[in-house]
């Protein structure tokens, strides 16, 4: 049985729901599809829950209606037959009543999740309605009554896997599951989300709890690129990473993946394919256990990092001065990407600057605290890239005429990280894309 996530916008528009279904039928395989909620429904939904949290229940209203009128058009686009629009138009009617009622209801942030999940529960649906006109045998199980998170908002694996074995069981003459990403219950057995990664995290905790063929991927992109296709004029989808490559790349800004969502099917061994909805036969990217090959393979940038430079010769070379500067971040609950240290000072980054002024507080007593903010951090991901030598060269040499500020380099074989000015980004990523993969 294999996994197939279906995002946003590749269930955006009617005619992109009529692919995903055939998509689906092209193999005899027994799947699980997980959907998430039509592009541009999420955001909708978090504008709703602003208006009704600032007790603004007019403009509430008014982006209800509005996101009602949308759906009811997609309907009659998406079904043809009058029996299933009547169907369709049902689905649409029971959510948009729930939504219109929380209107007379206090704001609560429980309230708030089960605003956020009406989302995939309408894509679902909608596709279910679709499928059933089409003749597409099929069965929807919803996420919320096997995908559990814990205290912690953390997957409750052991017990994913175990319901989900129940369901399957039970509906053993079924070859094609249809279920939401993103949903799940929580500790309280209330409506909640999983955060990190949303449906694609969704789709990796299937995939791990059924210990699937394989877990499938399907965006609008034809696979991890080696560079960001949005700054960069040329690049060119990656055929084959490994796991721990993967998330180095999704962990340091590129955008097809979240870092948390692809663990499950790592730690479970189940093979990531990304591919895309709008080209089906393209190759799209690999994501296993063996990395394929070896050497520099894509560049990612991280924007919004700060560094953060502790000079005290009298006090880093002490015992326990790296312990005490780590105390206080971890104080703050603030990770740090990148760190480097010399005689007389320490350097690190952090991506977030929620607590920065109580983390400089702190950290004065130690020695003169420098900080600069708007940095980015350039990542250049591969197999092995520490021990390949020809690739640093090219790396330093390409990078002639830009300001690094840092560079972290040997705390992993799959990552050589540079701190760069926020300003020189997009040059930076360009002149790599030349350098490394003669990619003008």
């Amino acid at each position: 049985m294999k996994i197939m996530k279906f995002g946003g916008t590749s269930v955006g528009k009617p005619e992109r729901m009529h692919d995903v279904a055939k998509l689906i039928t092209t193999d005899a395989e027994s799947k699980i599809v997980v959907l998430s909620a039509l592009s541009g429904t999420t955001n909708a939904l978090v504008e709703i829950s602003t208006s009704l949290s600032q007790g603004d229940r007019n403009q509430a209203k008014n982006q209800i209606a509005a996101l009602e009128a949308h759906y009811k058009n997609f309907c009659s686009q998406l079904v043809s037959k009058p029996e299933a629009l009547e169907k369709a138009l049902a689905v649409v009617q029971e959510h948009f009543e729930f939504l219109n009622i929380i209107l007379k209801i206090s704001f609560s942030e429980a309230l708030n999740k089960d605003i956020l999940a009406q989302g995939e529960l309408l894509s679902t649906k909608l596709f279910c309605c679709y499928l059933e006109e089409k003749g597409i045998d099929h069965l929807l199980i919803p996420a919320l009554d096997f995908m559990t998170i814990d205290h912690y908002d953390e997957p409750q694996i052991g017990s994913i896997k175990v319901k989900l074995a129940q369901l399957l069981q039970k509906n053993k003459d079924k070859k094609i599951f249809i279920t939401q990403g993103y949903i799940s219950r929580n500790a309280k057995g209330e409506v909640d989300n999983l955060k990190r990664g949303g449906s694609d995290y969704s789709a990796s905790l299937i995939a791990a709890a059924i210990n699937a063929s394989v877990c499938e991927i399907w965006t609008d992109i034809d696979g991890m690129h080696n560079n960001d296709p949005r700054v960069v004029n040329k690049t060119v989808a990656i055929e084959q990473l490994s796991f721990e490559e993967a998330a180095e790349l999704a962990y340091f800004g590129a955008k097809i993946l979240h870092p948390a969502s692809i663990w499950p099917a790592q730690f479970y061994n189940v093979p990531v394919r990304l591919l895309n909805t709008m080209q089906p036969t393209a190759k799209g990217t690999l994501i296993a256990e063996k990395a394929g090959s070896t050497g520099a393979k894509a560049v990612a940038a991280k924007d919004g990092i700060t560094a953060i430079k502790i000079k005290s010769s009298r006090m880093l070379l002490a015992y326990g001065f790296l312990r005490k500067i780590f105390e206080v971040f971890e104080k703050y609950r603030t990770p740090i990407d990148m760190i480097t240290t010399s005689e007389v000072a320490v350097s690190l980054t952090i991506d977030h600057d929620v607590n920065l002024k109580e983390i400089i507080k702190e950290l004065e007593p130690f020695g003169t605290v420098e900080v600069d903010t708007n940095q980015s951090i350039v990542s250049i991901v591969g197999n092995e890239i520490n021990e390949s030598k020809d690739v640093m060269e090219k790396i330093f040499s390409s990078l002639n005429g830009i300001p690094v500020r840092m560079v972290s380099y040997g705390g992993s074989h799959h990552n050589v990280s540079i701190l760069i000015p926020r300003q020189y980004k997009e040059q930076t990523l360009q002149l790599l894309n030349k350098g490394l993969f003669g990619l003008d």
